[in-house]
């Protein structure tokens, strides 16, 4: 019974493909499938059918409202409520109509433009995004909306997202029928998002400044155990926890988004849901609704859900796996590499094309993961190096050598493994192992991005791997088409790129090295890594295949560094507040008493010098916090009044401010360690990190 219900309730709050069939006219289902599949503007008449249906549907689910909901630059979503009521004389009349459904108009004068819109200039406008299937959330539908200025240009992230999906289905659509392989008419990427996150309880959370106001800790000193013993992974789910995740499980299912994997990660409190795979807009659709509903659903646990990157030292941080393939609308995976893969000319031209896509483009990819969260992150043990590379493995590296030198290798067929217990039979093992420490890797029919941040949108990362491969199938595409053999031209791709390939460990300094030999960048920040939105290669690029113009490209590299910018002063700020109103006075206070304790033993004769250096050398380092709040803050005030270039503004918030707060943490979590835990103001890493 508990089995049919679970089924019943599967999507049950969405307005999916299967409900719209059932709800309107299938001449107007035709119609509206006719309008996707041909890229074409949806007809009024069309429209209007499906908004009546949405509302009925909308209503009968509880629904008074309805919203535009849109990715602006903020990075996160955005919505702004209207009543389907209608006032009607004495009475009232529900109403939403096709036009409605199809614009809004929210003011775009308040969101990140990075000056595509002066402050006075208001208007914008949200235009239905009919790719992706409108929801019922707490009492409101929510329709999947684009959101662009008055003039055209896009002032969100799903924009260039569906424009860049446009742009590696033309190419791919004009590359493959050369390949031999016709009947081709779309091809779509298809992302699956594995979503890391903390959970500490809410009494903690609400003593915590630093949480509240920046989603992180900026001090807290290790606590005696951490993930050494590796006893998190993978382990037991405390009951708490068990109770939040099959509740998020049964919300995400009724949203028809498949959650499908839970699991403890490696750092403690930390854990991981895994969802299964969808076209790109709607995976990134899913998993802002997903990160959304963790936090409201861990709040009526009494916890708290932590999406930021690292927000704590010393342990894990928290990414979001983005596995990304690429499959046509007659079902070949083109990352498939089946059987043979030598044999496989579609799989061999798409590895080609990947390969020169990322060596060409590496900065771009860097780029797409770049923010202030992610910087604590990157090279740490548990991320990839800001070193962007591929892992490919033995097998596609010995298809790889044979393809360049033309030396011939043995197939390696699927061994069987076994486990050496006679009752367990053995099973197949793949050819190649994983590597954990690469940002780009290849698992088998798929590419695993594992540099994205927890709390970043798919959105952005997504949008560059769509249009990196669209080029490099594009210039595939024009070789063939002058007479250039398949061979040669494959032969070319990979020899040319094929030091973007690394098989090894990512972590070494032996590999920072050798990167640094064959040329690849190393972006360490934010800072340095978004200089590549003023490559004029990059601009043309993105420019040529309409993903994004050159206005919105020197847009959001304003916007991404204002955004760094600001990151980085709310956090200061906060670190200085905490230090002045909460740490300073506890310790000092605890200074006074230890002092006092040091005169009355030595009063009464005892020996007590180990007491007094100890004495000692906790008031030079609470002389030394003092000075570097005094840094700190004149460091944000200079920061502040600077008036020069927005990137040079960006280096100084980096070299002098953030500098200054990692050097006052540094101090604050070494007195930390001195002082009495009834003195301490504020939860410790014991308490958030082990506390449920």
């Amino acid at each position: 019974m508990e089995m049919n219900k679970l089924l019943e309730d599967y999507g049950c709050l969405t307005f999916s493909d299967d409900v719209m069939k059932e709800r309107i006219p299938k001449s107007i289902y035709k119609a509206f499938h006719a309008s996707l599949d041909k890229g074409e503007e949806l007809s009024k008449e069309c429209a209007t059918v499906i908004a009546n249906a949405m509302k009925i549907w909308a209503v009968e689910n509880g629904a008074t409202h309805f919203t535009h909901w849109f990715m602006p630059m903020t990075g996160s979503t955005a919505e702004k409520h209207d009543a389907f009521l209608e006032p009607d004389g004495s009475k009232a009349v529900l109403e939403f109509s096709g036009k409605t459904l199809r614009k809004g108009e929210p003011d775009a004068s308040s969101f990140p433009s990075g000056g595509l819109r002066a402050t006075f200039e208001a208007r914008g406008y949200t235009a239905w995004d009919c790719t992706s299937p409108a929801f019922v959330k707490d009492g409101s539908l929510y329709i999947p909306t684009l959101f662009c200025s008055y003039t055209g240009e896009a002032l969100d992230k799903k924009t260039p997202l569906l424009r860049s999906c446009d742009a590696l289905s033309k190419a791919a659509c004009r590359l493959l029928p050369k390949l031999g392989i016709e009947g081709v008419t779309k091809v779509t990427a298809s992302v699956g998002a594995e979503q890391e996150y903390f959970l500490v309880l809410d009494e903690y959370y609400q003593k915590r400044m630093d949480l509240k106001l920046t989603g992180r800790t900026l001090f807290g000193a290790m606590a005696p155990k951490g993930q050494e013993l590796d006893d998190h992974y993978f382990g037991s789910l405390k009951r708490k926890v068990a109770a939040f995740m099959k509740d998020l499980d049964h919300e995400l299912w009724r949203y028809g988004i498949p959650s499908k994997t839970k699991h403890n990660e490696v750092a403690p409190a930390q854990h991981e849901v895994a969802i299964v795979y969808s076209k790109v807009n709607i995976t990134t659709d899913n998993n802002h609704l997903l990160m959304q509903l963790m936090q409201d659903i861990a709040k009526k646990h009494g916890l708290r859900c932590l999406l930021h990157e690292k927000p704590f030292a010393g342990v894990n941080g928290s990414g979001k796996h983005d596995n990304w393939s690429v499959i046509t609308n007659t079902g070949i995976n083109l990352f498939d590499p089946g059987s043979n893969p030598a044999k496989n000319k579609s799989f061999i031209a798409a590895l080609a094309c990947t390969i020169k896509a990322v060596d060409e483009y590496s900065d771009l990819l860097r780029m797409s993961i770049a923010s202030a969260g992610n910087d604590h992150r990157l090279g740490a043990n548990e991320a990839p190096p800001a070193i962007i590379s591929m892992f490919l493995g033995e097998e596609l590296e010995a298809l790889i050598e044979e393809i360049c030198e033309g030396k011939k290798t043995n197939k390696t067929d699927a061994t069987r493994f076994a486990t050496g217990v006679s009752v367990v039979p053995t099973f197949s093992k793949d050819n190649t192992d994983r590597n954990r420490t690469s940002p780009f890797a290849f698992t088998g029919n798929k590419f695993e991005f594992r540099a994205v941040g927890s709390s970043q949108s798919v959105a952005g990362p997504n949008t560059i791997l769509n249009a990196i491969l669209a080029n490099a199938m594009e210039e595939m595409a024009t070789e063939l088409e002058t007479g250039k053999s398949f061979d040669d031209v494959v032969k070319s791709f990979i020899s040319n790129h094929k030091r973007i390939i690394f098989n090894g460990d990512g972590y070494s300094a032996e590999w920072e090295e050798e990167a640094f030999k064959r040329g690849l960048l190393n972006n360490k920040n934010t800072v340095d890594a978004l200089k590549c939105l003023k490559d004029e290669k990059n601009i043309e690029m993105l420019k040529r295949l309409g993903v994004y113009s050159e206005l919105e490209l020197a847009s959001r590299y304003e916007i991404l560094l204002e955004g760094y910018i600001k990151t980085i002063q709310v956090e200061a700020l906060t670190a200085l507040k905490m230090t002045k109103t909460q740490i300073y006075p506890a310790v000092c206070e605890y200074l006074a008493k230890f002092s006092a304790e040091v005169i009355t033993n030595k009063e009464a004769g005892l020996d007590i010098d180990f007491l007094a250096d100890d004495l000692k050398i906790l008031a030079e380092l609470v002389k030394k916090m003092r000075e570097q709040m005094v840094t700190l803050d004149n460091n944000i005030s200079a920061a502040q009044i600077l008036n020069t270039d927005i990137f040079d503004q960006a280096v100084v918030w980096r070299d002098e401010v953030f500098e200054m707060m990692q050097e006052l943490r540094q101090t604050v979590d070494t007195i930390e360690e001195s002082v009495d835990a009834e003195y301490w103001p504020i939860p410790t890493y014991i308490d958030l990190l082990f506390g449920i």
